[in-house]
């Protein structure tokens, strides 16, 4: 809500006939000051004014909005002129001449196209001036009419700038996705038809067989994650993000230690020193959480130092926080490669030898995301450290 109201209040700021508006009405009314306010339900605030009589109200000052008539105008939506609020009827008594030491006074709503109220144009004085009339309510609503078509034109040039950039991220990322998958689905194919041809030209059984067909088992399950990571993409951008599954009875631990134990399984050369201590249930949904889990633990197998230990740990901080960190030694991460590590289809500095759509980290923090969570990562020449951090109940 604020931003929006600021946004509001820049836009009006921006419009640059809203100086002369304000001096043509103080001219045309002899009054001494005159304003465009941003008027909710809760806030009176100026986003532009002219002053001749020392009000003390700057551009971007408030007013309690219970203590101006233009939160009655917000209601009704109709003018207010008073020329003399001494002998006007109805204001005579009223709190906010009286509070403000106001004589004369006139706002009129300024409400956008749409129908949405936006605020008003108003001038005051301390002494009385002839504003109820025809002539002068009238120019105050033409130049209403203006403010608002302003307002209305900035939000249609601000949408169709967005549709644009929307357009251009939406190519951008169809281009990356078609090279990108056509790279990565091209290698474990390629081992497929290798080994099936292989099989059938051998015509049998023999000793190269098994490496065969392990050869071909890894790489129809690199093409099943990354079929599995561009459903994500797609449920991400189109759905409104990562879908949960929660379980809050079923312990997290075992999920945790299961990753580590398939890693491990997967690199027999590599060592992975795991402290895992979570002695209680979490409601997380546990297929995601092991999502995010085992693509840190496969990223820093695939760039970390061959010879250095994977350190892995889990814990609860204050048994209010869920942490799950990994890290490793190696070549630190370019600082200006960190901001684009959670990016979909970045892959930072691509080695020949590296696999993947770069989607892995993108899902991981949208998975994090939608667990109310994130992912750090800090990198120097000790070591490279991603942590993974939610709230828990």
């Amino acid at each position: 809500m604020e931003t929006n109201i600021q946004n509001d209040i820049a836009a009006l700021q921006r419009i640059a006939a809203v100086p002369n508006i304000l001096d043509v009405v103080c001219r045309a009314t002899g009054m001494g000051f005159a304003a465009v306010a941003r008027v909710t339900h809760d806030r009176w605030i100026a986003c532009q004014v002219l002053d001749n009589i020392d009000f003390g109200l700057p551009p971007g000052g408030e007013l309690k909005v219970e203590t101006t008539l233009c939160h009655e105008i917000r209601q009704h939506r109709e003018v207010v002129a008073i020329d003399n609020v001494a002998e006007d009827a109805k204001y005579c008594d009223h709190h906010t001449p009286r509070m403000y030491g106001l004589q004369s006074y006139i706002s009129v709503p300024i409400v956008l196209p749409d129908g949405r109220f936006f605020g008003t144009l108003c001038a005051i004085d301390p002494n009385p001036h002839l504003v109820d009339t025809p002539q002068i309510i009238g120019t105050f609503t033409l130049f209403a009419e203006l403010i608002a078509y302003h307002l209305e034109a900035e939000d249609r040039i601000n949408a169709a700038e967005d549709r644009v950039a929307a357009t251009e991220q939406t190519s951008e990322l169809r281009e990356q996705f078609i090279a990108v998958l056509g790279h990565d689905l091209r290698n474990p194919l390629a081992s497929i038809d290798a080994g099936l041809g292989k099989l059938l030209r051998d015509g049998a059984w023999t000793e190269k067989t098994p490496g065969f067909l392990r050869l071909m088992k890894n790489s129809v399950h690199r093409m099943s994650g990354l079929i599995d990571n561009v459903l994500d993409l797609t449920r991400s951008r189109l759905g409104g993000g990562i879908a949960l599954d929660l379980d809050p009875e079923r312990p997290l631990q075992s999920t945790l230690e299961q990753v580590v134990e398939e890693i491990r399984t997967a690199n027999p050369d590599r060592k992975i020193e795991a402290q895992i201590d979570i002695s209680r249930a979490i409601k997380v949904d546990h297929n995601r959480v092991a999502q995010i889990f085992s693509n840190l633990l496969g990223n820093a197998v695939t760039h970390g130092a061959a010879d250095g230990a994977i350190q892995v740990v889990g814990a609860l901080r204050d048994d209010s926080i869920l942490e799950l960190s990994v890290a490793n030694a190696g070549h630190p991460i370019p600082p200006e490669m960190v901001q684009h590590l959670f990016k979909a289809f970045h892959r930072g500095l691509v080695r020949n030898n590296d696999v993947g759509l770069g989607l892995g980290l993108y899902i991981a923090s949208q998975i994090a995301e939608a667990h109310g969570g994130r992912i750090d990562v800090e990198s120097d020449p000790t070591e490279t450290r991603f942590t993974f951090r939610m709230p828990v109940d």
